[in-house]
């Protein structure tokens, strides 16, 4: 299974020209294949977890804008660099289509391998193709179009306000544990009709963050998950209420349960996962670039351009599994055949070179990334407004509550989750002046 991406292609298009890069040959010559060990970087371990984007930088300078790469366990794949090539990828869903029973490279993949649970073909939309795909993702969008966002916002709100006051009077907190999972989570919650029992909302975030891990707990996280939606999915599917996953399960009868509980999967794990780190790395360039620091206590536009920032430069979603060849075909000067593994570099991408020849140029105001991919597997329209208000109101919340926040270690010392898919977080440790909890 996989994430829903983010569908701002229309926008994309005016906002930024695709960049220039020498045409590719006619007749481009077979490369040696991925997996070769020399000729392949590895997109795992201590190195690429701590900086990915040198991983890029040498991959992009040794290889260009396609490369042959290994994922964990060393499975080969096409690694796509490059910014033109990546929306080529993504608009092209004939030559790159998205059902993984596609792979020609099966055969090498353990049954317990970590990237399993997001890649390995199940019933859900995101693996369907065709007017098949276009129907359930408009469901998704429907229904993500009921949600109010002056009501949402108001939630996120009190969930904020809520979780501030257990720590505001103490002077010190760690934001990944007390507050950056657990406001999106609350809202998830509240999006979804889910209990609000504290223990099963924890686990359903423990296991949406573990399945997305790259060691052995992935697929005990996945299978967590699924647990749950199934019994939330059975639930509504018996007493529909006002809520995202009842109105989704009304736009799709002919569904059976289980792509119902496949699609309230991905459905979830956007709102939750993803948002979760939008606000993490935005409040950690936040606290370490004193572009934006210096506005921290006031001018409230800063939140808005960090959080595009983020988007652009420390992009919560790295990597997506991925695109499988239905044809052999040329990319970015290589020969890709039938049935191999496309891994679409979304950060790697927002970083081309030769997107942003004037770096001095900046990103504000350009929305144009590929920060949540796009195309027709991109986010149902609502999705990715519905999660900017989930991070922009947390974000807001706790720098009007406590707006002295100060990061608690070095910059250097923060540790970052071993995660293939995303950039985040294990800890975000900070001090502040001790602040008074609101009334009520």
């Amino acid at each position: 299974m996989t994430h829903l991406q983010d569908d701002q292609d229309a926008q994309d298009s005016q906002d930024t020209p695709a960049p220039q890069h020498a045409p590719d040959t006619p007749d481009a010559p077979d490369t040696p294949p991925p997996g070769c060990p020399a000729h392949s970087a590895r997109l795992y371990g201590p190195d690429f977890r701590r900086r990915p984007d040198e991983t890029y930088q040498r991959i992009r300078q040794d290889s260009g804008p396609v490369a042959p790469v290994l994922l964990e366990g060393d499975i080969d794949a096409w690694f796509v660099l490059g910014y033109r090539e990546t929306r080529q990828v993504l608009s092209d869903t004939e030559t790159f289509g998205r059902d993984p029973r596609r792979w020609n490279g099966w055969d090498d993949v353990p049954p317990d391998w970590p990237l399993m649970p997001w890649v390995a073909y199940s019933p859900m939309m995101t693996f369907t193709e065709g007017e098949e795909h276009q129907r359930r993702a408009t469901a998704a969008g429907e229904a993500l179009a009921t949600i109010d966002p002056f009501v949402l916002r108001g939630h996120c709100e009190r969930f904020a306000d809520q979780l501030i006051d257990k720590f505001a009077a103490s002077g010190r907190a760690d934001l990944v544990y007390d507050y950056i999972y657990s406001v999106p989570t609350l809202a998830t919650a509240e999006l979804f009709g889910l209990s609000e029992d504290e223990s099963g909302l924890e686990a359903l975030a423990a296991g949406l963050t573990m399945s997305f891990l790259s060691n052995e707990e992935a697929i005990a996280g996945q299978r967590r998950v699924a647990t749950y939606v199934t019994e939330l999915v059975r639930a509504k599917r018996e007493a529909p209420g006002p809520d995202l996953t009842s109105q989704f399960i009304l736009n799709t009868p002919d569904l059976t349960e289980e792509q119902h509980t496949a699609d309230v999967m991905v459905l979830m794990a956007a709102a939750l996962p993803l948002t979760s780190y939008w606000i993490g790395n935005t409040l950690r360039l936040m606290l370490t670039d004193e572009r934006f620091a210096m506005t921290l206590s006031g001018n409230r536009r800063s939140i808005g351009e960090a959080m595009n920032e983020v988007l652009w430069a420390d992009s919560p979603l790295q990597n997506l599994i991925g695109r499988y060849a239905t044809r052999d075909t040329d990319l970015g000067g290589r020969r890709i055949h039938a049935g191999d593994l496309v891994v679409l570099g979304l950060a790697a991408a927002n970083a081309d070179p030769l997107l942003w020849p004037d770096t001095p140029v900046g990103h504000a105001g350009n929305h144009s990334h590929v920060a949540f991919s796009g195309g027709d597997y991109g986010c149902p329209a609502g999705g990715p407004e519905t999660a900017r208000i989930i991070a922009e109101t947390a974000i807001e919340v706790l720098l009007d509550r406590v707006p002295d926040l100060t990061l608690a270690v070095a910059p250097d010392e923060l540790r970052w989750v071993d995660s293939f898919w995303y950039r985040c977080l294990e800890s975000l440790p900070v001090t502040f002046s001790p602040a008074p909890v609101t009334a009520g």
